[in-house]
């Protein structure tokens, strides 16, 4: 019993042990919770910067269709594969969409614009189908991310 006694007397004489200390947890807790939300902040600021950029893609090949529906054999200034239209290759289309294109911000030189008219003519009541291809170029070069390159198509029917 003596043994006892003098065994707790002992123990309540040591330090507490160092594997209890908790000191700097707190600031390594705080960096890797900070780093992590730097790291979310960023990867959902790419995430909205890659659904723009498909946004505005498919909102200039509207424009385009747009231009062409309004721009066909019927119209003063003809775009498309009739004859007797001044631009048959469709380059005044391509033009209006990468206009519209270039407002937003986007580096335009790597996008390809496609308009085609399946029908084979401009005058009314054709097709016209404009495919834009564009490899987006992410703000973050994460490591593993590889960029998607994305297309849009847009359709129409020529009314003039």
């Amino acid at each position: 019993m003596k043994r006892a006694r003098y065994l707790c007397a002992w123990l309540r004489r040591i330090p507490p042990l160092i594997v209890s200390d908790e000191t700097g947890n707190m600031l390594l807790e705080f960096s890797l919770s900070v780093w992590m939300l730097v790291l979310m902040t960023f990867l959902i600021f790419e995430f909205c910067m890659t659904v723009y950029t498909y946004s505005v893609l498919g909102n200039a090949a509207r424009e385009g269709i747009r231009y062409a529906v309004v721009h066909g054999t019927d119209s003063g200034v003809c775009s498309g594969p009739s004859s007797g239209c001044g631009d048959s290759s469709g380059s005044n289309v391509t033009a209006v969409v990468n206009g519209y294109a270039a407002v937003s911000f986007h580096d335009i030189s790597g996008m390809t614009v496609t308009p085609s008219w399946p029908d084979g003519t401009s005058t009314p009541s054709s097709r016209v189908v404009i495919t834009i291809t564009y490899p987006y170029i992410p703000y973050l070069d994460l490591p593993g991310f590889n960029a998607p390159t994305m297309q849009v198509t847009a359709e129409g029917r020529i009314v003039f």
